[in-house]
């Protein structure tokens, strides 16, 4: 395991980005890691809750990067990439992970992963959240996991790789800044011109993928012309 991080386990918890915000106002260190293999209360992005039963894999990571926390957006794409290299290590080589703004992680167009930023001065908690065994049903998305699409994984063994690519990215990161990061997840994303629609405060947009800005906000090709939208979520045209 990458030695940048250390792992603290739980059985169960309420939420693993609950603790690790704990351990980070209590002055926890850069790469404090909250493992658990259950939560009772865990959950996603805009207030939504996160299915959490045993046999998937739960972590919350605290980053202390030094850098301004205007960047904080920028981890989140850098997860959902290293979340899109573990899936694909852990899958048969054919299949590949997909990214779609702002950093859910899908393959064959089902959910596999999600991910949570959430930040306390200068300490950044990433949550992640990756579908093992078991994907939620009654969502209104669709949902899979590592075991239906073939592969065969421990959810230590997924942890371990997930805490790889994420220190390696996060080197990059550091060394290059935000472009090399930006340009691989543009490479699982949608093609440039695809039909999308995204939800931004309550307000339906439809146009075309015009890819990421600098800072990572999507770029949409409207007929009212180029929008960015900094926060939200994106589905297809169709859906």
């Amino acid at each position: 395991m990458n030695d940048q991080f250390t792992v603290w386990h739980h059985d169960r918890i309420g939420s693993t980005n609950d603790e690790a915000r704990r351990m980070a106002a209590e002055g926890a260190p850069h790469g404090t890691v909250i493992h658990a293999d259950e939560q009772i209360s865990g959950r996603g992005r805009l207030a939504h809750t996160w299915f959490s039963p045993p046999g998937n894999l739960y972590l919350s990571i605290l980053l202390r990067t030094g850098q301004p926390v205007a960047r904080t957006a920028e981890l989140s794409f850098l997860a959902a990439l290293a979340v899109a290299d573990t899936v694909e290590a852990l899958l048969p080589r054919q299949t590949r992970a997909m990214l779609k703004w702002p950093n859910d992680v899908l393959v064959s167009g089902a959910k596999i992963a999600g991910i949570l930023l959430e930040q306390l001065d200068d300490a950044t908690i990433v949550g992640i959240g990756l579908n093992v065994l078991e994907a939620p049903s009654n969502t209104a998305y669709k949902t899979t996991t590592i075991v239906a699409n073939g592969g065969i994984a421990s959810v230590d063994s997924a942890r371990d790789i997930l805490l790889d690519r994420i220190g390696g990215h996060l080197l990059v990161w550091h060394t290059d800044g935000f472009e090399p990061i930006r340009a691989q997840w543009l490479n699982r994303s949608y093609p440039i011109g695809a039909a999308i629609r995204a939800n931004s405060s309550g307000n339906p947009v439809a146009g075309h993928f015009a890819g990421l800005d600098l800072d990572g906000a999507l770029l949409l090709d409207t007929p009212l012309g180029r929008q960015r939208i900094v926060a939200g979520d994106v589905v297809p045209v169709g859906r």
